[in-house]
């Protein structure tokens, strides 16, 4: 059971921790705008640039340090992929940034990293903007999750990815890169972009898939005892959810209408791919809806588990008090302060020999006739 409360506890609280940070790092207000400020966190000592180039016949990985180191490959006919991780050193940025003439809010959304899942076009390029969830395993077994931002320029016969860590998230799609014969070959780079879109996605599925465990894991442990510390960990695991609804709702908007706009960028034959990626975001926005109601199931039967313990509570004491009601009567007659020698009537029970006996005898017999009574009525 305590392993399970580690667990539960370890993957409700990353994601919420994280967004705090979103919230905390922003620009500050008044800067121009298109001004490029790191707002995220330094996840690297140096920022990594792989040059990433290849065509039906070959494959290669290059890395480098300076942009300008990839121009031959970019000259040619063949296809790039500059791989780019780590957000925190501007003037390397800035160096990719001028060589591919990206325009000034570009720049900005990709070291703001508060930023929400979009797609937009723009006369030379389609700059697209998602944010990442992966599940971590920690150093006791358990599982957490992480996000980032990860910023994608398509453009003529290259793309552009911009990482904050160097998570090897993409790696599925540079050991299909290395097989010949395959569509992220054969393809333009619209399909590499759809590609690198679609990893992110089905990431998203893992990461439903660790909340939903947490979920059932902590249905059962409020079913069998309602601790305040579990309300805790309702209001982590909703506050998560909310903003993993907020990571990837927008995101099928922008799919959407890279499916629908005429673009450049965008071959028919990749806008097939991609309405499969709009068929994944609808799947996990359905996913991510359900685990929300499913919060706020768990919510009632906290609150009702409460309200049961309450009424238990309230039951022993209202039975304890109904027992000692008519022996409190007794014993407030019998301790009256009268005089039998002076007052008109007379109790003989006080000059009785067995009368304190047959007090004590009675109030007993009164209690157990109560507590008879109960137990036959179904309150014991």
């Amino acid at each position: 059971m305590k392993r399970q409360i580690k667990k539960v506890t370890s993957s409700m609280h990353s994601l919420f921790n994280l967004a705090q940070m979103q919230k905390v790092y922003r620009k500050p207000p008044g800067e121009i705008p298109g001004t490029p400020i790191h707002t995220g966190i330094q996840r690297l000592d140096e920022v990594l640039l792989t040059v990433h180039d290849f065509d039906e016949d070959h494959y290669t990985a290059v890395p480098i340090k300076e942009i300008s180191t990839s121009a031959s490959y970019l000259e040619d006919d063949s296809k790039t992929w500059i791989q780019v991780q780590g957000l925190h050193e501007i003037d390397k940025l800035k160096a990719v940034w001028d060589y591919f003439e990206l325009h000034p809010l570009v720049q900005e959304d990709i070291v703001s990293t508060s930023q929400r899942p979009k797609i937009e076009p723009y006369p030379d390029i389609v700059f697209i903007v998602l944010r990442m969830i992966t599940p971590k395993t920690e150093s006791d077994g358990s599982l957490s999750l992480e996000t980032e931002q990860v910023s994608i320029v398509l453009g003529i016969n290259y793309v552009l990815s911009f990482q904050e860590s160097d998570k090897p998230v993409f790696d599925p799609i540079l050991k299909r890169l290395k097989l010949s014969n395959t569509y992220l070959r054969n393809l333009g780079t619209d399909y590499l972009a759809y590609a690198l879109i679609d990893t992110i996605v089905d990431h998203y599925f893992q990461a439903l898939d660790l909340i939903g465990e947490s979920i059932d894991e902590l249905d059962e442990l409020i079913i069998s005892d309602s601790k305040e510390s579990y309300l805790q960990k309702i209001q982590a695991l909703r506050k998560d959810l909310n903003f993993f609804r907020k990571s990837v709702w927008s995101l099928r908007e922008g799919v959407n209408n890279l499916i629908r706009d005429k673009s450049p960028y965008i071959t028919d034959e990749v806008k097939v791919y991609l309405r499969d990626v709009s068929d994944h975001v609808v799947q996990v926005i359905d996913n991510i809806e359900i685990n929300r109601e499913m919060i706020y199931g768990l919510i009632d039967i906290y609150m009702s588990g409460l309200s049961n313990r309450m009424n238990e509570v309230m039951k022993v004491l209202t039975i304890i008090a109904t027992i000692f009601i008519p022996l409190t009567f007794v014993a407030g007659i019998y301790g009256m302060n009268f005089d039998p020698e002076t007052s008109p009537l007379n109790m003989p029970e006080l000059k009785w020999y067995y009368g304190y006996p047959f007090a004590i005898v009675l109030m007993l017999v009164m209690a157990l006739s109560l507590v008879a009574y109960f137990r036959k009525k179904g309150w014991l």
